[in-house]
């Protein structure tokens, strides 16, 4: 069994920072995605930032030169810095991560979400 802990939501003022942190422990042989996802009331589900097992990474334009994704392969983290939050930023943040199980199976894990409150 493998489960995902966030931490590091919280509120915040417009133009301030704040940096979410997921780590995964349990069974894993390898993790080949690594992503933040927020969904906004009233609104879907959207991806904010993804990082592959290469590092490379990907940002939607609302974001981007914003929000920084980062993982320690070490600790199974992932991070997301981000900066310059805006008001429309606000939304419970899940992380998701991409993994291979000890049978070799791909599974898919969800954080339970943080909270991220910006206001204006």
């Amino acid at each position: 069994q493998v489960q995902l802990v966030e931490s590091g939501g919280g509120s915040v003022q417009a133009g301030g920072s704040l940096r979410l942190s997921c780590a995964a422990s349990g069974s894993i042989l390898s993790i080949y995605f690594m992503g933040w996802y927020r969904r906004a009331p009233g609104k879907s589900r959207e991806l904010v930032a993804a990082i592959t097992s290469t590092g490379s990474t990907n940002y939607p334009d609302s974001v981007k030169g914003r929000f920084t994704i980062s993982r320690d392969n070490a600790k199974n983290t992932v991070y997301l810095q981000m900066s310059s939050l805006k008001p429309e930023d606000t939304a419970v943040y899940y992380c998701k991560m991409g993994l291979i199980g000890p049978d070799q199976f791909e599974y898919d894990y969800w954080g339970q979400g943080t909270q991220v409150t910006v206001s204006s």
